[in-house]
C-alpha cells in the first residue's frame, strides 16, 4: 500500500500542477486588454486621477488656497541648528509630566532622555494657507513633511534593570494650525501662539533595543503607531491646542494715553547720611506698572539743599491707577546707595493740562503701618503736569529705551552732560582673588563702583555724570577693573583684572553708545559700558 499511495501522490501533484498552470495562463490571456491604453493630457484628468499618479505632489499644486513657501523652507534650513535645540528642549518639558504620570501604571522606576536631537535634516513645508478673522487673530494652516535623522535615546529603569531604546528612521506628516492671538500694537504684535492639529498625524519610525528593530515584531508596529496618534490627538487635535505665551496680553493691549511732565526743582533740609554730616543726593522717578527703566537726576555732591531744575517726560498708560514714585538717594562711591526718603503722587489726583507745584514730605517708606518718625527726612519740591494725547496725535518712539534725556537747566549752550553707565562684566579672572569694582578716570576725576565679592561676572548698573563746557571730541575715558582682597595684610591686596580706553568722539555724534569692550591684559574678560551725551537742545 505504501508504494501505491506514493505513486498516486506523485501523479496527483504533477497532474494538479499542470492543470493549474494551464488555467492561470488561460485567465492571463483572457483578461488582457485588447484595446490600446487611452492616452489623455494631464489637463483633462480630474484631481483624484492626478493624485493617484503623483502621490507626492505638493499641496500648493493640488489646492489653490495653499501658497507656495519655498522661502520658509530656506529660512528653516538656515535656522535649523538653533531650532533643533529649542524644539528638543520644549519636547522634553512637554514629555516629562506625561511620562511621570504614566510610568506608575506600568511599574517602571523612571524613563529619561539620554539624548534628544532632531538631526541635521529640517522639515519641509508643502504649502501654507493664511487667513484672518474679526477676532484680532491670524490663522495659518500648514502641511509639514519630515524625514529626519534624529538621535533619540530613551532609558527606562525597572526592577533594577536598565534598557535603552533608540528611535531611528523617523518620518512625520502633519497638518498643524498655528493661531497668533490676540494681535496687539506692541512688538512682536501677538501675545500667544496656539498650535493644534487638523488631522491625526502620520508617524513612521523604528525602535532599536539591543541592536534589534523591535518594530519588526508582528502587530507591534501598528499598535505603537495608533497609540502615538491617539495620544497626540487627545492633546492637540483641534479644538484642543498647545499654548505658548509670548507676552502678557493685558499689558500688551495698553496704549499710551498721555505724557507726565515732571520737573524736579529742589530738595529742602535733607537728612544727613554721610559720616561727615553731608549727603550726595539724586532723585529717581518711576511710574508704577512701567517696564521702562526709571529716570534719574544728576548727583549734587555735599549738598543738603540741592537744586536740580531737571525735566522728565514719562509715558502714561493708565492715569486712573498709575502713581509717580519719587525716591531721593544718597550716592555712595563704594557700596549700595542709601535711600534718604520717598513719596508718591497718584495720577488720578492731577487735573489734565494744569501744572501743579507740590512740596512732598519725604518718608521712609509708603507702608501704611510704618511708624512715623518725628525726625524729618526733608522735603522735595516738584512740578507735575499730565498732558493727555489727542486722537491720532500719539508721538513715535514713546517707549524707546534708547532715548536720551536732555541735560538739566544751567548746562552751557556749547557743552553738555556725559553720562557713563557701568552695566556688567564677563569672564573676569584674578590670579589671587576676584572681588571686582570699576575705576573710571576722566579729565583728572576718579569715580568708582561698589565692589562685588567673589564674582567673575559681576553686575553693577551704576551711572556717573560729568558736566562739561564743551563736547569731549578729543577726550578719552579710562575704564579699569580692579579686584581687592577682603583679607587684611595679604601681599596681593589689590589686583588689576584688565582695562580699556574709550574714545568719546563717537558718543558725541551718536548721542548714545552701549557696547561690550574686551579688556586689555585679560584673557577673556569683557565689560559692558553705556555712554550718553546729553545736551540742552
Amino acid at each position: 500500500m505504501g508504494i501505491i499511495s506514493t505513486i498516486l501522490g506523485t501523479f496527483g501533484f504533477g497532474f494538479g500542477t499542470t492543470i493549474g498552470i494551464l488555467i492561470g495562463y488561460y485567465l492571463f490571456i483572457y483578461y488582457q486588454p485588447t484595446d490600446d491604453p487611452e492616452i489623455k493630457p494631464l489637463v483633462e484628468l480630474d484631481s483624484e486621477a492626478i493624485a493617484k499618479m503623483f502621490p507626492e505632489i505638493p499641496l500648493w499644486v493640488k489646492n489653490p488656497d495653499f501658497d507656495r513657501i519655498d522661502w520658509l523652507n530656506k529660512l528653516i534650513g538656515y535656522m535649523w541648528p538653533y531650532l533643533d535645540k529649542a524644539i528638543s528642549n520644549m519636547a522634553k518639558s512637554i514629555a516629562k509630566p506625561i511620562i511621570a504620570e504614566q510610568i506608575p501604571n506600568y511599574k517602571i522606576d523612571s524613563v529619561e532622555f539620554e539624548m534628544l536631537t532632531l538631526g541635521s535634516l529640517p522639515p519641509t513645508f508643502q504649502g501654507m494657507k493664511v487667513y484672518a478673522t474679526d477676532d484680532k487673530e491670524l490663522i495659518m494652516e500648514l502641511s509639514v513633511k519630515w524625514a529626519g535623522n534624529p538621535n533619540i535615546l530613551v532609558a527606562a529603569k525597572a526592577f533594577g534593570l536598565k534598557a535603552t531604546v533608540q528611535v531611528v528612521d523617523l518620518q512625520v506628516y502633519a497638518t498643524p494650525r498655528i493661531t497668533l492671538k490676540p494681535l496687539v500694537p506692541s512688538f512682536p504684535c501677538f501675545a500667544n501662539i496656539f498650535v493644534s492639529l487638523m488631522d491625526k498625524p502620520q508617524v513612521d519610525f523604528g525602535l532599536k533595543l539591543l541592536g534589534v528593530d523591535v518594530m519588526a515584531i508582528p502587530g507591534l508596529y501598528r499598535f505603537v503607531q495608533e497609540l502615538i496618534k491617539d495620544q497626540v490627538a487627545n492633546m492637540y487635535l483641534w479644538p484642543k491646542n498647545l499654548c505658548v505665551q509670548i507676552m502678557d496680553p493685558s499689558t500688551a493691549m495698553k496704549k499710551p494715553v498721555g505724557l507726565l511732565n515732571v520737573k524736579v526743582i529742589k530738595a529742602i533740609k535733607l537728612k544727613k547720611k554721610d559720616f561727615l554730616g553731608g549727603s550726595d543726593p539724586y532723585v529717581k522717578l518711576t511710574l508704577s506698572g512701567d517696564r521702562v527703566p526709571g529716570k534719574k537726576t544728576v548727583v549734587k555732591h555735599s549738598n543738603l539743599n540741592p537744586e536740580w531744575n531737571e525735566e522728565f517726560d514719562l509715558v502714561v498708560k493708565e492715569p486712573e491707577s498709575q502713581v509717580l514714585q519719587l525716591i531721593v538717594y544718597d550716592w555712595e562711591q563704594v557700596g549700595k546707595h542709601d535711600k534718604i526718603g520717598m513719596n508718591v503722587i497718584p495720577l488720578k489726583d492731577l487735573t489734565p493740562e494744569e501744572p501743579k507745584l507740590m512740596t512732598l514730605e519725604l518718608l521712609k517708606s509708603m507702608e501704611p503701618n510704618e511708624p512715623v518718625s518725628e525726625k524729618s527726612r526733608g522735603q522735595l519740591v516738584v512740578e507735575v503736569e499730565y498732558k493727555p494725547f489727542k486722537e491720532d496725535n500719539i508721538p513715535d518712539n514713546l517707549d524707546d529705551p534708547n532715548a536720551v534725556e536732555k541735560a538739566p537747566d544751567g548746562t552751557p549752550s556749547g557743552g553738555g552732560l556725559l553720562v557713563v553707565i557701568v552695566h556688567e562684566a564677563e569672564d573676569l579672572e584674578g590670579k589671587y582673588h576676584t572681588n571686582p569694582y570699576v575705576r573710571l578716570l576722566f579729565k583728572g576725576e576718579e569715580r568708582k563702583t561698589k565692589r562685588v565679592k567673589k564674582n567673575r561676572e559681576p553686575r553693577w548698573d551704576e551711572d556717573f555724570q560729568f558736566p562739561l563746557d564743551e563736547p569731549p571730541i578729543n577726550d578719552k575715558l579710562h575704564v579699569e577693573v580692579i579686584s581687592t582682597s577682603s583679607r587684611m595684610g595679604l601681599i596681593q591686596s589689590k589686583e588689576a583684572l584688565g582695562y580699556v580706553v574709550i574714545n568719546l568722539a563717537d558718543v558725541v555724534s551718536n548721542r548714545r553708545i552701549n557696547d561690550k569692550y574686551h579688556l586689555i591684559d585679560s584673557k577673556n574678560g569683557r565689560i559692558q559700558i553705556e555712554l550718553q551725551w546729553r545736551t540742552s537742545s
